[in-house]
């Protein structure tokens, strides 16, 4: 076969047919080509259990396979809805639906506390729509594209999850169209990693048909920021305060969270990296089974994701007593902080470091996060003015085995600056002074050092040189 009949095979009406209705859209050729192509895209609905729907209407309302041709060219391509239902005792490891369930208007009680500094702590307003993306390719991009989206929320004492499936890039309007007036009817988003991925992403599709993107004046609130204050893993917080070596795995991931937190284990799941492929063999194949775990794998994230802010907002409303762990405790600390709420800040702070006498110290806690949790509770008690138990928490800091150098150092200036203008004690001060300057080398600290070390001898009559040489 020459090039000229190559290219004749490509454009022939049989050949063009069977592309069409791969991807959901409807063939102009009659026939048996048509019957086929259409029983193709049924089974895909059924394997994948939903319903598909041209530019936002049931595909119930196209033309019949028997119409003429002038009615199946007016069709637009298709895409595919589908609707899943969790019942309230369905179960993610140790958690249920029935034990996520909002309070009144949509929100858990303090759930504004999760929300990034950007924004006022009365911004999260209800109800929550839970989003999330699977897309062609994992570092974005203007090629790149969602060929599923994913919304879930609470309605009574049900979740449910509604899957936008895109079978064929000429239906992306409709989808958007479709997916804009789902989301006209919530308060708020809520993603994990959705700041840096999913919402950049989204919005650029929605740029790129000219569709204006309602949801951009929506608060955000991205799961994955207080995640990592409260379920980072001291191992990770060690090693980005060098103190040890880089983990290999990510201490955040949404699975590895979901694994820890909620006690689901997922079996049979899809890594992310496999995704996309996933797609493009449905693209070459038009087979929609590979693509069943895909849809799963989004349906669990979307619990996932729910279940662990419904966690995070109970032990917001917990406080410190609620606290399962020491990291836990430091991060709903640092969560209070920023918030303005010292009185239970200050409470977390002593629950994480074993301070609260109250109470059993927590058996998990290590070195790491206790000197976290005491250099939170001294700046606190330094901004009220409570100096002596500022002073006696950066003791307890110097006292610590193990205790990450940078923390060392400022707990070192601060005894410093406590004993200087305050107790009136320049030997202590000095010496203090003398400490950390042996734990922080880097230029810029030395040399304040140095003028505090000057200042001091200037007190104390000293002319003896610096111990260490001038710059």
């Amino acid at each position: 076969m020459n090039l000229a009949d190559r290219l004749r095979a490509v454009v022939r009406p049989g050949g063009s047919a069977a592309l069409d209705t791969r991807f959901g859209g409807t063939s102009v050729a009659g026939g048996t080509d048509a019957l086929v192509n259409r029983a193709q895209a049924d089974r895909a609905a059924e394997v994948l259990g939903g319903e598909w729907r041209e530019a936002g209407r049931s595909a119930s309302a196209e033309p019949s396979a028997s119409a003429g041709v002038s009615g199946r060219q007016a069709s637009r391509p298709r895409y595919l809805v589908i609707d899943r239902q969790y019942s309230a005792g369905h179960r993610l490891g140790r958690v249920t639906v029935s034990d996520c369930l909002p309070v009144a208007d949509g929100l858990w009680p303090r759930a504004d506390l999760l929300m990034s500094g950007d924004r006022g702590p009365d911004a999260l307003r209800g109800p929550l729509l839970f989003f999330d993306l699977e897309t062609t390719g994992l570092g974005g991009g203007a090629g790149t594209y969602a060929f599923l989206v994913g919304c879930g929320w609470f309605e009574g004492a049900t979740f449910r999850v509604r899957q936008f499936f895109l079978s064929s890039y000429a239906a992306e309007r409709g989808l958007l169209e479709d997916l804009a007036n789902t989301m006209g009817a919530f308060g708020a988003l809520v993603t994990y990693n959705g700041k840096s991925f999913d919402l950049p992403l989204i919005d650029t599709r929605f740029l790129f048909h000219r569709l204006s993107a309602f949801y951009s004046g929506l608060p955000h609130l991205d799961i994955l920021h207080p995640a990592r204050r409260l379920w980072r893993s001291s191992s990770a917080t060690q090693s980005s305060m060098g103190a040890g070596p880089r983990p290999a795995a990510v201490p955040c991931r949404l699975t590895h969270v979901e694994e820890t937190v909620l006690g689901h284990v997922r079996v049979g799941d899809v890594p992310g990296f496999e995704i996309p492929g996933r797609y493009f063999d449905y693209v070459r194949t038009g087979d929609t089974r590979p693509l069943e775990r895909v849809l799963e794998h989004n349906r669990l994230d979307l619990l996932a994701l729910a279940m662990l802010t419904a966690t995070a907002a109970k032990r917001l409303q917990e406080g410190a007593a609620g606290a399962r762990t020491a990291r836990e405790a430091h991060g709903l600390g640092q969560l209070f902080e920023r918030a303005g709420m010292a009185a239970d800040a200050r409470a977390c702070y002593a629950r994480a470091a074993g301070a609260d006498a109250t109470v059993a110290p927590y058996a998990d806690v290590d070195p790491c996060t206790c000197a976290e949790a005491l250099r939170g509770y001294g700046t606190l008690c330094r901004r009220e003015r409570r100096y002596e138990e500022a002073a006696d928490a950066w003791r307890r800091i110097l006292a610590l085995r193990h205790c990450p150098a940078p923390i060392a150092r400022q707990a070192s200036e601060a005894l410093a600056v406590h004993h200087e203008h305050r107790l009136r004690d320049l030997g202590a001060a000095r010496r203090f002074a003398m400490q950390a300057l042996t734990l922080d080398t880097s230029t810029t600290r030395v040399r304040a050092v140095h003028h505090r070390l000057a200042r001091l001898d200037r007190k104390l009559g000293v002319l003896s040189s610096p111990p260490v040489p001038p710059f």
